[in-house]
């Protein structure tokens, strides 16, 4: 067995679909990108460190499909917050229709 190719594979697959995951993450709530961590981890059993993240939310926004704000907070540092946009809302049920058809595609080959 190639554990290799495996590994590989596998991260292949999870940078593939972590943009997805985040707009779905990010559907109707806003959450600052340590929340977002968390809730990725929560939510899928990705684990996804802020070296992924950032860049990943960076280039969300500038294809505008997040938005994000500065958040002032009683005692500390402000917090940058994220939120899906209304182009995102879009693309993410396009994404949606997408994911369904292949995952059946992929289920009948199981």
């Amino acid at each position: 067995m190639n554990n290799l190719f495996v590994h590989k594979w596998t991260a292949q697959v999870k940078k593939g679909v972590l943009s997805f995951i985040v707009l779905n993450i990010l559907q109707g709530n806003e959450y600052y990108g340590y929340e977002l961590i968390e809730e990725v981890k929560k939510n899928t059993e990705i684990e996804i460190a802020e070296g992924t993240l950032y860049p990943l939310l960076i280039r969300l926004k500038k294809e505008g499909l997040v938005t994000s704000k500065w958040v002032e907070q009683e005692s500390g540092i402000p917090r940058k917050y994220y939120s899906i946009s209304e182009d995102g809302e879009t693309t993410l049920q396009k994404m949606k229709k997408y994911w369904i058809n292949m995952n059946s595609s992929i289920q009948k080959l199981l």
